[in-house]
């Protein structure tokens, strides 16, 4: 594998959409060296050495990023030893997630093969209401191994529904308050050695973690270093959100957002960004009654950061989490959103909103791409080459596998 990540790769006569221009590059040779890409230049030359990818003026996109997705953590969500999601530990909301991913998920391959590179993976509800854990990313690299990097903020869930410790969303919102302001109290003492040594990030590398608040990661959120992410639909509980990120001066992400377009003007002076599913436009419980499928646009054009995550419900966002992904984005602009938006939506914006930076056809930036054969927000479009930290991955899935071997039976 080294000498493969270490070989020039040149794609060429590529339709390239760099997302730093509203239009594409036409023509271009996008050049990838040691993981990174190099250059990307209209009917630019290639190198001698480099291996050649003619993209035949086809689309050329960055590699897509799934805001919130548990791909890696559950194959079968009905097998209990398929499924990672949540902490049944009483004594500690937090755990890292991150230590059951298993890049071998038949979901991940299939995510792959429509053009999911990346992906935030996020915990289920814990006992310890309202704390959930501690979300990773992962980078859906060929193998088992697709950390990309541990604990890149602390995840919460809040809103009506049966609490057996809380009850009420104004004792949610207010353990959350209190774990904040403890954290803060504490800010002050000795940070205490990382409780789990260290993370790793992939094989072989380094020991990476997306925060520096030693035991208790809610100081690292308080000091910047990571993000709070707030799952939650209501207005009332949006606003709320927003208050919290103003009162503590921290960055807070909704999760859900099916009412947040409600609450644009708070988000946008409050500066939090929202993770929505552009599928959602029927309320799955009251506090989402006042969904809209032109959510997107209107948190837009309100100076929100929008990425999209959970696409397409409870099922389609781990089982067809590229696929969904793809269609969410697509739907963001049947309902009014530009298209280089919508690109930015499942590119640029999830990195950026969890602080992981790129995502773009940049010198520099991560050689994480994808050539499609149309419209990569277009259902029925394929991914024909994905390339992963400058390597090309495989993208036949299992559900391909089975499908050849089986095509003659009657």
């Amino acid at each position: 594998a080294s000498p493969a990540g270490a070989e020039p790769l040149a794609i060429t006569h590529a339709e390239a959409w760099t997302l730093e221009d509203d239009q594409p590059v036409r023509d271009a040779t996008i050049l990838i060296e040691n993981g990174k890409i190099v250059s990307v230049t209209p009917a630019g030359g290639v190198p001698a050495d480099a291996r050649v990818i003619d993209a035949r003026g086809k689309p050329v996109t960055p590699g897509l990023v799934n805001a919130a997705t548990q791909i890696g953590l559950v194959e079968v969500a009905g097998s209990p030893d398929t499924s990672d999601t949540s902490s049944a530990d009483d004594r500690n909301p937090g755990y890292d997630l991150s230590r059951a991913l298993n890049g071998n998920s038949t979901l991940v391959s299939l995510a792959r093969a429509d053009g999911l590179t990346r992906a935030l993976i996020y915990p289920a509800p814990s006992r310890r209401a309202p704390f959930s854990g501690e979300p990773a990313f992962a980078r859906l690299r060929d193998g088992v191994d697709i950390l990309d990097v541990a604990d890149v903020g602390v995840y919460v869930v809040i809103g009506g529904g049966a609490w057996e410790r809380l009850g009420s969303r104004a004792a949610q919102w207010t353990a959350l308050r209190d774990a904040l302001d403890e954290a803060r109290r504490g800010a002050d003492a000795p940070p205490a050695e990382d409780r789990k040594g260290g993370r790793r990030g992939h094989a072989g590398g380094p020991p990476e973690s997306g925060h520096r608040g030693g035991d208790n990661p809610l100081r690292a959120v308080l000091a910047g270093d990571i993000p709070l992410a707030i799952q939650t639909h209501r207005e009332s509980d949006i606003r709320q959100a927003a208050a919290l990120a103003k009162d503590f001066g921290i960055r807070v992400i909704i999760i859900g957002g099916a009412e947040a377009w409600r609450a644009a003007d708070a988000l946008a002076a409050a500066k939090v960004a929202v993770v929505l599913d552009p599928h959602a436009n029927l309320p799955a419980t009251f506090d989402q009654l006042g969904v809209r499928q032109d959510k997107a646009t209107l948190l837009v054009k309100a100076g929100v950061r929008v990425a999209v995550g959970q696409a397409g419900g409870a099922i389609h966002a781990n089982y067809n989490a590229g696929m969904g992904l793809r269609e969410g984005a697509g739907l963001t602009v049947a309902n009014g959103l530009p298209y280089i938006e919508a690109l930015r939506t499942v590119t640029v914006n999830p990195l950026a909103i969890w602080g992981r930076g790129g995502g773009t056809l940049t010198a520099g930036t991560d050689a994480d791409l994808v050539v499609w054969d149309g419209d990569p927000l277009e259902p029925s479009t394929n991914a024909l080459n994905v390339i992963v930290e400058g390597r090309e991955t495989a993208i036949r899935s299992r559900q391909d596998q089975l499908a050849e071997r089986y095509k003659d039976v009657r």
